[in-house]
């Protein structure tokens, strides 16, 4: 068996710090016309998906660049099955407490809605087994990508404030829709979503007692950042969202023109008799929110506090094109600065990045049920943000703890029965040689130090077996899969 080092490997953080280096910038966002080789390749599926197999890269690597966006940018048309676990408050509660919640005494009521939340949990874990699988296996890698930021993004939890798995499902599935539409748009339906509506409070944001969680989310995390807005903007927006409720037994959202606030608003600059909608067009018409996005889709698929020259150059994009995404996703990802060196490997892998594109680099082609601990080891648990900021990523996920947990997760799979359906490890040549090049070109497009392949050479060959904490390897195909882990606990592994 295969045993985890109790040593992180040294890291060359990234992911937070712009890269050294100048941006050109006449050019960076102009189309890039140099060819695919499997690096790029790799390096495009990783940013725009979750990574690829060897048989993926080799097929992009051939492509030329434009087509190989394009198939990524064009979602095909195919149907997402919907879980069996997205489970209402409303089924529950009759399998719980047929009688309704009012019919029953004290310990009752306590006992049955203790049930409702342990069946709430159990049913979230299948959603995220689920859609750990829909990343692993769709056929649209882009849009599984888009519905992971949207979730970072527009951060709400599970089993919160009322938040039931059949509400999170629903606004995964409206992320996964939207994933390439408009932002504008899907800022307008997210906000009247039951899942944020019961996150943040607007639910109760009436005319007589105005609520301002919502309204301040919405500026300083999803739209315009901090010191976009003054607290008389949170005020006068929390005015104009009065009157969105929300019916827990039917779960359905409805307006309640009574409970609104009908006044005249000056927000952001302008005054009128604003509703939700007002607001969502105001704040779409200011440039820092232009930016904001730009930023945040840069930090997304290029690296982390872009040049502010590259900044401005997404924005306009997004303003000329009205804030659609596809035609600005598309020319990031044919763009010069994508597939600079300043670009490559920039960012850290997310946790869910990490699990699921180990998966996908090994060819297995099932998420067993142990990711699920392994993540939550790692700091990230789908549908479970740690605050409404989402988590802080960069750097932060690559703490030596973290790293620890990175490195089990790599020996239990490697080891686990799982590994039998890799479409190619158990192909490697049962050569050292042979091996460390297929394993070094397959999991990390060449990019091991020349001594980290030279460990992993010998390792192969028999050499340091105990050094390396590899016990118990008891012929050349255990090594193997030994020398994977190997391979993927290096620097390179963990960054996108």
């Amino acid at each position: 068996m295969i045993a985890a080092s109790a040593q992180a490997p040294g890291i060359d953080v990234a992911g937070v710090l712009r890269p050294e280096g100048a941006l050109d910038d006449a050019t960076a966002l102009q189309p890039f016309h140099g060819a695919l080789d499997a690096r790029l390749a790799a390096h495009l599926l990783r940013r725009a998906g979750f990574g690829g197999t060897p048989d993926d890269i080799r097929r992009y690597a051939a492509m030329p660049v434009s087509d190989a966006v394009e198939s990524l940018v064009r979602f095909p048309s195919s149907s997402v099955q919907a879980p069996i676990s997205a489970v209402g408050f409303p089924a529950l509660l009759a399998e719980y407490a047929p009688q309704g919640i009012r019919g029953l005494s004290g310990d009752a009521r306590r006992q049955a809605l203790a049930s409702i939340r342990k069946e709430e949990v159990r049913d979230v874990a299948e959603l995220q087994l689920w859609w750990l699988q829909q990343m692993l296996t769709t056929p649209a890698p882009l849009q599984e990508k888009m519905t992971f930021f949207f979730h970072e993004h527009f951060t709400t939890a599970a089993v919160q404030k009322g938040v039931t798995p059949s509400m999170v499902y629903v606004q995964n599935a409206l992320f996964r829709s939207q994933a390439l539409g408009n932002l504008r748009e899907l800022t307008r339906t997210v906000a009247k979503d039951a899942a944020m509506l019961l996150y943040l409070d607007n639910a109760t944001n009436v005319a007589a007692h105005p609520n301002e969680n919502f309204a301040r989310e919405l500026m300083e995390l999803y739209t315009l950042g901090v010191d976009a807005y003054s607290e008389e903007d949170v005020r006068q927006s929390a005015r104009a969202w009065t009157g969105w409720r929300f019916n827990r037994m039917t779960e359905t959202v409805f307006f309640q023109p009574r409970l609104h606030d009908y006044g005249t608003k000056t927000f952001l600059g302008q005054t009128g008799n604003f509703d939700g909608d007002d607001v969502i067009n105001i704040i779409f018409q200011q440039p820092k929110c232009a930016r904001f996005f730009a930023r945040e889709l840069l930090a997304l698929f290029v690296y982390d506090d872009p040049e502010p020259a590259l900044i401005g150059g997404v924005a306009s994009m997004l303003q000329r094109h009205e804030y659609e995404l596809a035609p600005v996703v598309s020319a990031i990802l044919r763009s010069n600065v994508f597939y600079s060196d300043r670009a490559y490997r920039a960012l850290v892998k997310t946790p869910v990045e990490f699990v699921v594109g180990t998966y996908k680099a090994l060819g297995v082609d099932s998420i067993d049920r142990s990711a699920l601990p392994a993540l939550r080891a790692m700091g990230q648990v789908l549908f479970y943000p740690p605050n409404v900021a989402g988590w802080p990523g960069g750097a932060n996920w690559l703490t030596s703890q973290m790293m620890i947990a990175r490195q089990n997760f790599l020996a239990g799979l490697v080891n686990a029965q799982v590994m039998n359906a890799s479409t190619w490890l158990d192909n490697v040549p049962m050569d050292p040689a042979q091996a460390t090049h297929a394993l070094v070109t397959s999991l990390l497009q060449d990019d091991a130090s020349p001594s980290s392949y030279a460990q992993l050479k010998g390792y192969l060959a028999g050499a340091g077996v105990s050094a390396l904490a590899m016990l118990n390897v008891e012929n050349f195909q255990e090594r193997i899969h030994g020398a994977a882990y190997l391979t993927m606990a290096m620097p390179a592994f963990q960054l996108s």
